[in-house]
């Protein structure tokens, strides 16, 4: 049984503090009218008091670190400290419909030595409050649920892989460059899923329950803990140019070394087919 880092207690005390509101608003919004104005509205008031849970909980912990948040954006510190990064729900439009598939991400970055800016992501959980799955990582610690540690998948067929994604919806996303990937990737793959959580598609993966993971245009809040498990996981993180960044974002690839060579070759051939097309 590994130590539990003491940044990890800490932010599973905030998340399981902040899940139980969740919980208990989630079994209200199953109630409501099926409304654009009530359980939308209802929605973001359930996601700014987990928000501020969270808040409440890691500021008294860690006073002097700063915060970037989802609803309430970048909150300055200690420039010498690191900060968190906060999703309190990811998966909204699941918990609006009363899918009991969300979570909430919590994130550690650390300043760059010297100053300039942020690096490396060194601690991460993904918390869900429905089945009560705790997903955490330190670096070099390893990834973990709850006492377990995390592996991922060793399959190393195309023809045998599961791959999660996420569909562009709202004006969010390029769905044409979607589709071009998933034209080239349907056909080669086991299949393909969409379960509308990052953070959840990036921590299964992590624990191997998926075996690869492609989407555009998310947010740091989104995927920085995800990206962590991953690697400490034994997985690889990067951005369709193979670039494996800090936290990878507007563009995420992600699996284990083989299967994120294979997937990566396929999304540049479909994405310079695309380019090559529209010029």
């Amino acid at each position: 049984m590994p130590v539990l880092p003491g940044i990890i207690r800490v932010m599973e005390k905030a998340a399981r503090k902040a899940g139980g509101r969740l919980r208990r608003d989630f079994g209200e919004v199953e109630h409501l009218q099926v409304s654009r104005k009530g359980p939308a509205d209802f929605v973001s008031k359930a996601d700014t008091r987990a928000e501020r849970a969270l808040w409440d909980e890691l500021k008294h912990a860690r006073p002097d670190w700063g915060f970037v948040l989802e609803e309430s954006g970048e909150i300055e510190g200690d420039p010498d400290k690191p900060r968190f990064i906060i999703d309190p729900l990811d998966g909204t439009s699941n918990f609006l419909h009363a899918i009991p598939h969300f979570a909430i991400s919590i994130a550690v970055q650390e300043p760059k030595l010297g100053g300039g800016g942020w690096g490396e992501v060194t601690s991460g959980i993904v918390y869900n409050p429905i089945t009560d799955e705790t997903f955490w990582a330190e670096k070099s610690n390893g990834a973990w649920l709850h006492d377990g540690r995390l592996r991922v998948s060793n399959r190393k067929r195309l023809d045998e892989a599961l791959i999660a994604t996420g569909i562009p919806f709202a004006g969010a996303g390029d769905p044409a460059e979607w589709s071009a990937i998933y034209n080239r990737l349907a056909p080669e793959i086991a299949g393909i899923r969409r379960f509308g959580a990052a953070s959840l598609d990036l921590a299964w993966l992590a624990a191997g329950r998926f075996d690869a993971f492609w989407e555009t245009g998310l947010k740091p809040w989104d995927t920085a803990a995800g990206c962590l498990l991953v690697r400490e996981a034994g997985g690889f993180v990067s951005d369709y140019r193979g670039r494996s960044l800090p936290i990878c974002d507007q563009e995420v690839l992600a699996g284990n070394d083989t299967l994120h060579s294979k997937v990566h070759k396929l999304v540049v051939d479909a994405r310079r087919k695309l380019a090559s097309s529209a010029g």
